[in-house]
Formats: structure tokens, sequence, C-alpha cells
């Protein structure tokens, strides 16, 4: 990702149906940030194709809105599964567990390429070219649908944004694609939260481990807190108590979030391993990364760099994950 954003493409209310909800095998909800990635990655590959000379380094997401197609019953939920038909002894095939939602969200690319700055070329014209050809590709495994006009069609419409060199001008001009997103949600990496409560549990607990840090922070925690001592019946004083939910010092809306992948094994030679997709690729046994992320509102964010999420890897220690700057944005142009 580069030092400082200079062009990005917003392609913005987009509804998708049907989109992945069993985002990691061990969290559920929002699609996972990776499958961004590699719809971003998709969409550079086929827009090049047709002639477009468009490079995407990076891509930000913005949830509007999120419907989970789920049955609730009390504390318990349970996705709505497809009946599949019978296979070919004529019994009853098995049911795969598959999770989905219906979303309404935003894609803020950072993008760059010699033709978003010929004169001669009609951006309004390539934005909708470039949303033409992002609607016949599949987003996390759903469909991309045709947005409904809206009154507010000035903020619905593709446009690509050229950010000024000048520091005040940079930060108004991103403040206007953020202001434009709302109401929504944006999210956001926060490791460095995940870090300071390991720490923190490390010194009351030497043997926490990250994984424990991880699920403290991912749930709610109901704590005892003292309310009020008063006299009993004979000389001792009674204290009364009450449960409440531990308050999040490090942030609110934080969510456990998948970020990637983690090399179990080292690299195979193309061909090795049976039933691989390709047999022209290298081959990596792998395994989910975990992290926390945080949903924040977009008139919140400072910089570009806050927003967009870009691909990050690591082949000697196996590391393949996406990265947000999140925090080392939080403070800017002081």
């Amino acid at each position: 990702m580069s030092e400082k954003s200079r062009t990005l493409l917003v392609l913005p209310r987009l509804k998708v149906q049907n989109a992945n909800a069993i985002s990691s095998p061990m969290t559920w909800g929002f699609p996972a940030i990776t499958a961004f990635i590699g719809y971003m990655h998709a969409l550079e590959r086929r827009v090049r194709g047709n002639d477009m000379d468009i490079e995407f380094t990076a891509v930000g997401v913005v949830c509007h809105k999120l419907l989970p197609q789920v049955t609730s019953s009390g504390y318990v939920r349970a996705f709505h599964l497809t009946r599949n038909p019978v296979d070919k002894a004529g019994k009853t095939a098995a049911i795969v567990e598959e999770g989905r939602a219906h979303l309404d969200l935003s894609l803020v690319f950072e993008v760059a390429g010699d033709s978003l700055f010929d004169p001669d070329q009609d951006l309004e014209d390539l934005a909708a070219a470039v949303l033409e050809t992002a609607m016949s590709l599949r987003l996390a495994g759903g469909s991309i649908r045709p947005a409904v006009d809206s009154i507010r069609r000035r903020w619905s419409t593709p446009r690509f944004v050229h950010l000024s060199d000048e520091d005040e001008a940079y930060v108004k001009d991103f403040r206007r694609v953020v202001m434009s997103l709302l109401p929504g949600f944006a999210l956001v990496s926060r490791d460095d939260l995940l870090r300071s409560h390991y720490q923190k549990m490390c010194r009351d607990d030497s043997s926490a481990s990250l994984i424990d840090a991880w699920l403290d922070i991912s749930r709610i925690n109901m704590e005892c807190k003292p309310l009020a001592l008063h006299e009993g019946a004979g000389s001792e004083s009674e204290e009364e108590f009450t449960w409440q939910a531990r308050r999040a010092e490090q942030g609110s809306w934080l969510v456990p979030i998948p970020v990637g992948f983690g090399a179990i094994s080292t690299v195979l030679d193309p061909g090795t391993v049976a039933g691989a997709r390709d047999s022209k690729t290298a081959f990596r046994f792998v395994e989910s990364l975990y992290s926390i992320g945080q949903w924040i509102s977009p008139h919140r964010l400072e910089d570009p760099a806050q927003l967009l999420w870009f691909a990050k890897t690591d082949p000697e220690q196996g590391l393949y994950r996406a990265s947000n700057e999140f925090e080392k944005h939080h403070i800017i142009y002081e």
C-alpha cells in the first residue's frame, strides 16, 4: 500500500444477496475481509482484461445493513439451510452447513493507473464501466444486485476521487468521501487492543495465552460489583452486590475476525498434492489467523489508511494476511 493514497474508487450502496456468513471455523456474521481482498484481485484482472489500465492496491468496506439468514430461538440461532437434491443412488444427500447473509455495503478501493490522469478519459464513464464489471462477479460468494434508485442519487453513483497533494485539502477531500458513506460502519483492525489486553491478562495470570485474550475481549463479561453497605440483624455489616457487564476499556463494538492464513506445512511442488485445485501452482497447507476488529462510523476516520485493507505476505514466516493501518494513523496531522 502506498504511503499516502492519492486516488480512490468508490462503489457505493452495493446490495449483495446470499453472501457467505461463515467467515472462518470460529466466527460467523460478516464475511471475512480476505473475501473482499480476493474480490479486489478478481476485479482487477477482469478490468485489465477489458483494456482498462487500473491497478487495485487496497480495499475498504463500509457496511450499511446486515441481514443474516437465521432463525432465532432464545440464545440459539440456526442458519436457514436449503434442501439438497437426491444423490446418484436416489438417497437424500447430506446437508452441508451453509450460512448466508444479505448485505448493503460500499467499497472504497485505492487505485492507480495512467488512464486515471488522461485528460481524454471520461472518469464517470470509466467508473460506470468498472461498476458494470464488478456486478458480474461474486462477492464473498454472494450475488450483487442493482441498487434501487435513491433520492440521494449523487451518493449512489460510482466515482473516482483524486485526493489533493496538500495536507489540509487532502483531509477535506477524504472527509467528503466518508461523509457520503453515512449511515454505516467501517471495519478496521485493532491488533493493538488484542496485544494490550493480552499483556494485561499476563500480569494477572502468567499462564494466559493469546487465545484467552482473544476470547475474553470478544465476549460480554459479567462482573459482580458492590452497591452499598448496610447494618444487618446483628452488629455485622452486610454488603449488597449486583451483576454488571464489564465496560470495554479498549473501545466499543469490538468483534473477533479472521485476518488471513498461517502456514502449517512447507511449500509443496505443483502437482504433488492430490485433489489440489491447480496442478501448476505451488501448494501449502494453512490455517486461519484471527485478530480483533472494530466497527467505527466513517466520519471518525481521518485518513484513507485507516479504512483500507491490503494483502501482506511473508512466505518465510508462513504469513498470508490482510493488514489495516488504523492504529498507525489514528492520530494524524496534529
